[in-house]
């Protein structure tokens, strides 16, 4: 949230014709685009389409700066940039206000009252979405929450939420929902966002299977988060576990009895997802997907889901492309979600073996040399081949820094060369297994 104190660095743009003097609408640093020479606005507190600019040489000129502001712009505009950029990558000083004068738009292009007083709002980086089949919105870009310490959960979704994410994907399994939370209310008592703003994401874990606990597990998990509703509810693992009593432990883990024993529930992938059905009627979920679902499960699927899945979740990187599985859902118009995007970087700290003896994405020398060709970083040109072929991604970061990067995946396109080169790394190399954590559940066999 941009800071009122006497440092508040302000650059005041001018009102458009036949506008008068009146209150203004602080903005956020990141929200201003530039092209070229002219500065481009476009705040959440206002319709998207409706586009605020000013010519950068006159600002940087004093021509539209308060006193004080001059001194924040660090960095010269070059005048010959032909694409947009984001403001941050070119204007350093991190939070500037802008202000614009919004005293006569029409009330409909308003989303909050800001009559006679000053109001700060920030806005999502011009983030696409994608039309699901139930013809809701997903964020193309969002923010993954599998290893999100509980410690700072809380924080890092609240600095999320302000570096411009509306997408959040969490699960039960990952065992800070109560956190994620937190951070989503802080962030919304501060007025950064609205809860339709966002796009909350949970998952149903193994244990909670049979149709009778479907809706108890989802209303805890709502509880958990403080909504009244997910964007999309997941079928996490399609595999049914035993039941374990939340109160008993939760999350429950692979392990009935907590430490080494597997024990199966009766529940059938059907029964489950036709509570899922009954979610979305009910309006517990907006939309109902599965994850790490495969081509014969979902063909199988087709054959009594009344409601297709919206997404499929599936670990998605250069070492595990599975092309004929995207294929499929592409013919069903079910829109996939790539998770661990970064390969074996996901699961190092896993302790895992197999990811530990496995190059870096980061390193190699295909993903290094595009990497340099677009001056982006290795991560962001791992998330363009994603987004560039029309999947979605859930990237995390607890660096300020890397949040907008990785934000920054839809900017810029890759050859199709490049494309190329990057698919052809595929080794059909799967690291989110549960037998590569040493659990003996063959759900991948």
């Amino acid at each position: 949230m941009a800071h009122q104190g006497k440092d508040a660095d302000r650059l005041c743009l001018p009102s458009r014709p036949g506008e008068d003097a009146g209150s203004y609408v602080g903005l956020d640093f990141d929200t201003a685009y530039i092209d070229g020479r002219l500065l481009y606005l476009a705040p959440t507190a206002l319709d998207p389409s409706a586009k605020f600019k000013a010519n950068i040489r006159d600002m940087i000129a004093g021509r539209y700066c308060r006193a004080g502001s001059i001194n924040t712009l660090r960095a010269a505009v070059s005048s010959s940039a032909s694409s947009f950029k984001p403001a941050s990558s070119l204007l350093p000083a991190a939070r500037i206000c802008f202000s614009q004068r919004v005293p006569s738009l029409p009330s409909h292009l308003l989303r909050n009252s800001f009559a006679n007083r000053n109001c700060f709002a920030t806005m999502a980086p011009n983030t696409p979405y994608v039309t699901l089949n139930d013809g809701n919105k997903m964020p193309q870009v969002g923010f993954g929450l599998w290893k999100v310490d509980n410690a700072t959960c809380a924080e890092t979704v609240y600095n999320a939420i302000k570096a411009g994410y509306r997408l959040f994907d969490g699960a039960c399994d990952y065992g800070n929902e109560v956190e994620c939370g937190q951070g989503v209310a802080r962030a919304i008592k501060d007025g950064l966002v609205k809860r339709e703003d966002l796009f909350i994401v949970s998952k149903l874990w193994q244990t909670f299977h049979e149709r009778e606990q479907v809706e108890l597990i989802c209303r805890k998990q709502l509880a958990d988060w403080g909504v009244d509703y997910f964007d999309l509810y997941i079928i996490h693992f399609p595999v049914a576990l035993k039941y374990v009593d939340p109160k008993e432990r939760y999350p429950p883990g692979w392990f009935v009895d907590g430490k080494s024993k597997i024990e199966h529930s009766k529940a059938s992938l059907q029964s489950t997802w036709e509570a899922f059905e009954e979610l979305k009627n009910k309006g517990l979920a907006k939309s109902i997907g599965v994850s790490n679902y495969s081509g014969a499960l979902l063909l199988d699927m087709f054959t009594y889901a009344k409601i297709k899945p919206a997404t499929l979740q599936i670990e998605h990187h250069p070492y595990y492309v599975q092309p004929y599985l995207i294929e499929l859902a592409n013919q069903h118009n079910i829109k996939v979600t790539a998770y661990s995007s970064f390969g074996p970087q996901s699961f190092i700290e896993c302790d895992m073996k197999i990811a530990a003896d496995t190059p870096l994405l980061f390193d190699h020398p295909v993903i290094k040399k595009i990497s340099e060709a677009h001056n982006k970083t290795p991560a962001q040109v791992l998330l363009r081949w994603s987004t560039q072929r029309g999947l979605s991604v859930i990237p995390k970061s607890n660096s300020e820094h890397r949040l907008a990067q990785n934000l920054d995946v839809t900017s810029f396109d890759l050859k199709d060369s490049e494309i190329k080169e990057i698919s052809d790394l595929d080794k059909n190399l799967k690291f989110n297994a549960p037998t590569n954590y040493g659990i003996p559940c063959y759900v991948f066999a």
